[in-house]
């Protein structure tokens, strides 16, 4: 268990709430968290991410329906394909984040496990009479990733299908799937394998030169690539376009699902309000700042910390989302009271404000 805090209304204090850590269920790392970076990055590594809750959706309108759910364009996925994307609520704000394989007649989502019950719920209460039968398959599949350049050849080693391309997907001989990614690492893929044999495969991935890993290795490559992860990197507030889930998990160009209306009007007239950065910390041997802590500017709040890490290389680092008036050269402080870190942003992952205006802001500065 850690604690985090989450912002409440204005000019409030922020609440110090105990949660649970989203990891918990896997092994944190296999004895050495550095050197299993090192082999994601240098070779192979495979961590057991068993605890990512599944969802089945099978049926013949499966992609006509998710397209009016889902913040993707998924009508047209060619079977083999996959993306990721995300549910909204009515004022745009990010409720669930999916990565999405369609294999054979079934579309298979899979998200953080303490997500699946609202999500699933949420899925079958939309059914109403479309030819879909949404069903919850955690215990059918769990993930197992393999990160680094050699991913490919472990693969091809261990009878496995290779899929060519971001999301690509193919059927595992047995059950399951084999998913390519393009994070965390320069290489990586994820199987659903069927649970049952989730130790068989561990054992297959492993003889073939996969290095055991644990959360912590796949969390530090994942925060260097400044990939967020829902609940973590994101709050109750957090729009797509605050943590650049643009175009990754959301289609401009698509129209008719719950929060549209915003992600259209911010991408149209206006920059969002805050902005994803990656953090180095300058923690020494105090406590690392943890998610939820406050990040401050000359003693005042100017955003909060998401995903904190020691790196094999970097250090200790953070994700953190900040106002955008933020410049990057910005004396910050990350965390509170024992382990408050002095902290700057890493500039190559401060998009700053550039060029010219969105389309609609151009318009409206136009006419004025």
């Amino acid at each position: 268990m850690s604690e985090r805090t989450s912002e409440s209304s204005a000019g409030s204090e922020p609440e110090f709430l105990v949660v649970p850590d989203p990891d918990e269920a896997v092994p944190a790392h296999r004895g050495d968290p550095p050197a299993e970076q090192r082999a994601m990055v240098r070779s192979a590594a495979v961590v057991d991410r068993s605890h990512r809750g599944v969802v089945a959706v099978p049926g013949a309108e499966r992609l006509s329906w998710l397209h009016l759910l889902l913040s993707q364009h998924v009508s047209e996925l060619p079977e083999g394909t996959g993306t990721e994307a995300l549910i909204l609520d009515g004022q745009g704000r990010v409720l669930h984040h999916m990565l999405v394989s369609h294999v054979g007649d079934t579309v298979w989502l899979d998200t953080e496990q303490a997500d699946l019950a609202d999500l699933l719920g949420y899925l079958q209460k939309m059914v109403f009479w479309s030819k879909v039968d949404p069903r919850d398959a955690t215990a059918e599949l769990a993930v197992l990733s393999l990160v680094g350049p050699d991913t490919a050849r472990v693969l091809a080693a261990v009878g496995a299908p290779v899929p060519e391309g971001p999301y690509a997907s193919a059927e595992l001989p047995g059950g399951g799937l084999v998913r390519r990614m393009p994070w965390p690492g320069p290489d990586a893929a994820d199987l659903l394998v069927p649970r049952a044999e989730l130790t068989s495969w561990w054992e297959r991935l492993t003889a073939a030169g996969a290095r055991a890993a644990g959360a912590m290795a796949f969390e530090a490559l994942r925060i260097e690539a400044r990939q967020p992860r829902v609940h973590v990197d994101t709050d109750e507030r957090t729009i797509p376009h605050e943590v650049e889930w643009i175009p990754s998990a959301v289609h401009l160009a698509k129209g008719c699902y719950r929060g549209q209306e915003t992600v259209a009007r911010v991408a149209n007239l206006g920059r969002p309000p805050r902005r994803l950065v990656l953090l180095h910390l300058d923690a020494g041997d105090e406590e690392l700042p943890i998610t939820g802590d406050p990040v401050s500017r000359d003693g005042r709040v100017v955003g909060r910390v998401g995903s904190v890490t020691q790196h094999h290389e970097l250090g200790p680092v953070a994700l953190a989302l900040l106002k955008r008036s933020v410049p990057v050269e910005a004396e910050l402080v990350a965390g509170t009271d024992e382990r408050a870190s002095p902290a700057s942003i890493d500039p190559d992952s401060y998009r700053a404000d550039e060029g010219a205006p969105p389309p609609g802001r151009a318009a409206q500065l136009r006419v004025r």
